[in-house]
């Protein structure tokens, strides 16, 4: 594994209209290549944290260097070029329902498309023969077809990697990609993410809440409590004392 930082972030920040402060001064370095799990509890930042990776929330203060790039002050046409290098994978899925799977796929080449062309739904035998292949990767070449909503919440989940993997990203951000899955169907789609950033050397950020997967799958942790940073090294790192420091005292451990 490299260990040259894909993303510094330095003294980040963020406080939103209603005096919330989400993020207080955190710093880390993502080495590339790098499986990164961010933990603590609902209401702590760790969705405001990838959000601000990619500007889908604007910060308050601090840097986001990417590629020498800091994402945190990039005018409109240097963030469209930072993104398309950065894949996002949302708990939600964020598909169009009512549009077919490979359509939802292709959306994730909008960044490098003609608008008005990718408005109309016309993409690139290129670009469609991409997203067969990165549906039939994430097990689902036989769904292209049909409408995303006959699908099940794992497998609009899997259109969601295939989607983001359409960009061809230097990184992932998922955040908490399975929250809204059974723990056997977590369980698929982590696996997938793994490959992804093994066989790919694409880096991961991913928020979770479950320690189980946590310990599975993370190369390194970083936990927030109350938007600041609280914990950084690996998941084997986090004894019974660490975890109440994280979640409370009151918090018992699942799996």
């Amino acid at each position: 594994m490299s260990q040259d930082p894909i993303l510094s972030i330095r003294e980040l920040s963020k406080t939103y209209p209603n005096g919330t402060e989400a993020l207080k001064k955190v710093s880390f370095d993502v080495p590339a290549g790098q499986f990164l799990v961010v933990i603590g509890l609902s209401g702590s930042g760790k969705s405001t944290l990838l959000r601000c990776i990619n500007r889908l929330i604007e910060p308050t203060s601090g840097s986001i260097m990417f590629d020498d790039v800091d994402i945190a002050t990039a005018e409109s046409d240097q963030l469209r070029r930072v993104r398309r290098q950065i894949g996002m994978i949302f708990q939600h899925f964020n598909l169009v329902s009512r549009s077919k799977v490979l359509t939802n796929v292709l959306a994730g080449r909008l960044g490098y498309t003609n608008p008005l062309l990718s408005l109309l739904n016309r993409f690139s035998p290129e670009d469609k023969s991409l997203a067969l292949k990165n549906l039939d990767r994430v097990g689902l070449a036989e769904k292209a077809y049909s409408r995303a909503d006959a699908l099940s919440g794992g497998q609009q989940q899997r259109v969601g990697i295939a989607r983001a993997l359409m960009q061809n990203p230097r990184l992932l951000l998922a955040d908490e990609p399975v929250a809204s899955l059974d723990p056997v169907l977590a369980h698929t789609i982590m696996q997938y993410l793994e490959q992804i950033n093994k066989e790919d050397g694409i880096t991961v950020i991913c928020s979770l809440h479950f320690l189980d997967l946590v310990q599975r799958y993370a190369d390194r942790v970083i936990a927030l409590k109350d938007g600041e940073l609280m914990f950084d090294g690996p998941p084997s790192d986090i004894d019974d004392e660490r975890f109440k420091e994280i979640y409370g005292e009151d918090a018992q451990r699942i799996g």
